[in-house]
C-alpha cells in the first residue's frame, strides 16, 4: 500500500501539492470544506496534467493513473492514516491553528503536520498541538507543479527527525528544499514583498501580486510588519482598499489589472 499524504485545501496551492504528490507515486487524500471546491480542484489537476499530455511529457494512461491516486473528501477523519498532512488553507493563524488542533486529535502520533504558510510562525502553530516536535513548515511556490523551491521551516520544537523526513519528501516530489529560520516571512517573502524593480520575474510586481492574490499579499505584509516592526513592510492604503473592494487579482478577474 502506497504511503498516504493528506492535503488540506483544494485551492491553487492545495491541488498543486496534491498533483505533485500523486505524480511522485503517493496516495493522496485532498480535503476541503465543500464538494464544489474539491471538484474545482480536481478539474485544475486534470487541466494541468492535460497540458503535459499535449506536450508529450506524459501519456494519457499516466495522467489517469496520477488522477486515480487522488481521493477527495470533506471529512477531516479521512486523513487518519496519513503519514504527513500538508495544510494549504487561508493565510490566517486562527484558521490554521484550528485545523492543526483537530488533526492533532485525529491522526496517529507519528503523523507529521506541515503548513504551506508563507509567513505565519511554525512555532506558534506547533504550540497549538500536543506534538510540536512533529509540526513544520513546507512552503511551496506557485504554481506548485512548475516551481522547484520548497522552504522547509523548523519551529523551535521541530525535531531533527521531522525535518529530515520532510526534506526527503520534498526531494522525492522533485523539489529543492531550502532550510529556513522561523522568522516573519521566512526567506522568499521578506525578499519578494518589499521589492521595487522585481526579481527578474517574467511578470512585474503588480501583475505578480494579482497572480498571488491581493488578500494573500496583504496578509503577508501584515505578518511581516507585526513581526518585524519595520515600516518598509507596512501595507499601502491602496492595497487595503482593493482587498476591501473584493478586487483580489486574477481569481476575481480584477486587481491592479483587469482579467
Amino acid at each position: 500500500m502506497a504511503e498516504i499524504i493528506g492535503v488540506i485545501g483544494a485551492g491553487t496551492m492545495g491541488n498543486g501539492i496534491a498533483q505533485v504528490a500523486a505524480r511522485a507515486g503517493y496516495s493522496v487524500v485532498m480535503r476541503d470544506v465543500r464538494e464544489d471546491f474539491l471538484q474545482r480542484g480536481r478539474a485544475n489537476v486534470n487541466k494541468s496534467l492535460s497540458r503535459d499530455v499535449d506536450k508529450a511529457r506524459l501519456s494519457e494512461e499516466e495522467k489517469q493513473s496520477i488522477i486515480g491516486r487522488i481521493r477527495t473528501t470533506t471529512e477531516l477523519e479521512a486523513l487518519r492514516d496519513a503519514s504527513i498532512v500538508i495544510e494549504a488553507i487561508t493565510e490566517d493563524f486562527g484558521a490554521k491553528a484550528e485545523v492543526f488542533k483537530s488533526l492533532d486529535q485525529i491522526t496517529g502520533p507519528d503523523t507529521i503536520l506541515a503548513s504551506n504558510t508563507s509567513s505565519i510562525s511554525i512555532t506558534k502553530l506547533g504550540a497549538a498541538t500536543q506534538r510540536p516536535g512533529k509540526v513544520i513548515g513546507m512552503h511551496f511556490m506557485n504554481p506548485v507543479p512548475v516551481m522547484k523551491l520548497v522552504e522547509v521551516i523548523r519551529g523551535i520544537a521541530t525535531t531533527d527527525e521531522t525535518y529530515e523526513r520532510v526534506r526527503g519528501l520534498a526531494e522525492k516530489l522533485g523539489k529543492t528544499a531550502l532550510h529556513c529560520q522561523d522568522s516573519p516571512g521566512f526567506v522568499s517573502n521578506r525578499v519578494l514583498m518589499p521589492m521595487k524593480l522585481g526579481m527578474n520575474h517574467p511578470m512585474g510586481p503588480l501583475e505578480l501580486a494579482d497572480f498571488i492574490g491581493l488578500d494573500v499579499c496583504l496578509a503577508i505584509m501584515n505578518v511581516l510588519y507585526d513581526g518585524l516592526g519595520d515600516p518598509k513592510y507596512r501595507a499601502c492604503p491602496l492595497l487595503k482598499r482593493y482587498v476591501d473592494a473584493g478586487w483580489l487579482g486574477r481569481k476575481t478577474s480584477r486587481g491592479f489589472y483587469e482579467y
